[in-house]
């Protein structure tokens, strides 16, 4: 058992992650950064819960590029194919549920 506060967890760079769990090839991840990612699409879909901080979600839907504000509670599901990338406004510390070694 583990009792993880994720407020506390703060990496040396973007994008560093603290490996929660793995369950049948899906991994649990807890990431700080504050510095954005680049745009990709995951091997399959991807779970991505902003923990703290506020991250603008950029994503391409029907080749039309949107993006939205993401609030510590906030959800983005991005099922297989999206292309998406996270610009975090600040720190921000991201819980991430994606298959094992996806992108």
């Amino acid at each position: 058992m583990d009792i993880i506060r994720s407020k506390d967890f703060t990496g040396t760079q973007a994008w560093d992650a603290l490996d929660i769990a793995s369950m049948n090839g899906i991994t649990t991840r807890l990431h700080w950064t504050d510095q954005p990612y680049k745009w990709h699409v995951n091997d399959g879909a991807e779970v991505f819960a902003v923990l703290d901080g506020m991250v603008r979600m950029f994503y391409r839907e029907n080749g039309v590029e949107t993006s939205v504000d993401l609030a510590a509670g906030d959800i983005f599901y991005a099922s297989v194919g999206t292309a998406h990338y996270a610009h975090p406004q600040g720190e921000a510390r991201i819980l991430v549920i994606e298959a094992e070694g996806s992108v």
